[in-house]
């Protein structure tokens, strides 16, 4: 008997560098593509807005590709989408708020006709002679997804991005005991999110943030400005159950916070009441103890919200010098010396600043050592890529899964363009 043939996988982006994931799984006549995601330019990278995936392989092989699927809605995963989807125009398929926050993306670059499919936790989808299930896992924005490609040589799983919440602010914990099962059943490859290797321990539960903003808007009695990415869903949740708790009004700042904080109360992702969102041009008839701004600009991007209101260039948002602004994130690597910048900014004009350095006011959405040895014990692959980071990170996972049992020929640090077979 003739053995089936062997499946590629082929990385397009997000090895040895932060962003731009796209990966290709290719079997005989069937390709499938795992994300597309964007990066920002680096500070030499003068005139360009974003960074995208060289994809000439995909548009080579464009009659083979059955299809996008998405592991959640992070633009380092879905942000190239609205530039490489012209060129393929093949299906996308994701979860609900993926798809939603995507959608408001192409209606931006006036893309229209998308063919576009909603697929639930636990729901596996046929893409020739692929099969490809959804699995739930906490990230820092909900319906984030692992994936198992069900293939004739074999099973593999790709984590997406990830951490091992057991408080999650939605209540949708990883499903480690589908993992399980298919570890269990014999699992041919694991790609799995390398982000926080170098850290030891466990990620700290999103919740422990919303026990900060509590603290932090209970005792300060003037307005609160909070930066965060736009797509962190659940952290935005906690700042407005944080406001709503101290009669605070919040105005919205940036446009794509705008964009996705109106997909995910459409959609059922945030718990806002009636009264609580007002508009920036109503924010100078309340107190300034009643009010919190949320906006863009965590990552000091130079034209982003928070940027402009640090440089005083902001048209409706002019600080007071008893405003305390919380920067609620962490630098992107290479991201360092921006945000520096906007929060020096910010002290030089009197206003206190707090950030991770200073006070629970961030946690990471992705796993670190202790999480990345539960889901190689689960699994139990037969071979390990780690994707989702620089060079430094995939090394260190790989020594991970070594420290594991794992044989070293069968641990594969890949760089985008590279062909696993």
């Amino acid at each position: 008997m003739r053995k089936p043939n062997s499946i590629k996988i082929i990385p397009l982006g997000g090895l040895g560098e932060v962003g731009k994931n796209i990966t290709v799984f290719e079997y005989k006549n069937d390709i499938i593509i795992i994300d597309c995601g964007m990066t920002f330019p680096e500070d030499e990278m003068l005139g360009i807005d974003v960074v995208i995936p060289d994809v000439t392989y995909l548009i080579k092989n464009r009659d083979k590709i059955r299809g996008f699927v998405l592991t959640h809605g992070h633009e380092d995963h879905i942000g190239a989408l609205p530039y490489i989807l012209p060129k393929l125009n093949v299906p996308i398929y994701g979860t609900k708020l993926t798809l939603g926050l995507l959608e408001t993306k192409f209606k931006e670059h006036k893309i229209n006709n998308v063919n576009m499919n909603v697929v639930k936790h636990g729901d596996t989808i046929k893409l020739g002679a692929l099969e490809v299930e959804f699995i739930r896992t906490s990230h820092s924005i909900p319906d984030s997804s692992a994936l198992a490609i069900h293939s004739p040589v074999g099973t593999i799983i790709h984590t997406g991005d990830f951490k091992v919440d057991f408080t999650p602010i939605d209540g949708d914990v990883i499903d480690l005991s589908r993992l399980g099962e298919l570890g269990n059943k014999g699992v041919l490859a694991l790609l799995s999110d390398s982000t926080n290797a170098e850290r030891p321990g466990y990620t700290m539960s999103e919740r422990t943030v919303g026990n900060t903003f509590r603290e932090i808007f209970a005792n300060h009695k003037h307005r609160i400005i909070v930066a965060t990415f736009a797509s962190n869903i659940h952290r935005i949740q906690q700042i407005i159950e944080a406001s709503e708790e101290n009669n605070r009004k919040i105005v919205l700042s940036g446009r794509s916070m705008v964009n996705n904080i109106g997909v995910a109360m459409e959609l059922g992702y945030l718990k806002i009441k009636e009264d609580t969102l007002i508009d920036i041009n109503e924010m100078n008839k309340y107190p300034s103890n009643e009010i919190t701004i949320i906006t863009t600009g965590s990552q000091g991007e130079p034209m982003s919200a928070l940027s402009r209101i640090s440089s005083s260039e902001h048209k409706r948002i002019q600080l007071q010098p008893e405003d305390l602004v919380i920067i609620s994130a962490t630098p992107i690597p290479g991201n360092e010396k921006t945000v520096s910048k906007v929060i020096n900014n910010l002290v030089e004009r009197g206003t206190e600043v707090v950030f991770e350095s200073l006070a629970d006011v961030h946690v990471s959405g992705h796993a670190c050592q202790e999480e990345m040895k539960l889901i190689l014990t689960l699994v139990k692959p037969k071979f390990f890529i780690p994707v989702h980071g620089e060079f430094r990170h995939l090394k260190k996972h790989a020594e991970i899964a070594a420290s594991l049992g794992m044989p070293r020929e069968n641990i594969f640090l890949l760089d985008n363009g590279d062909v696993l077979e």
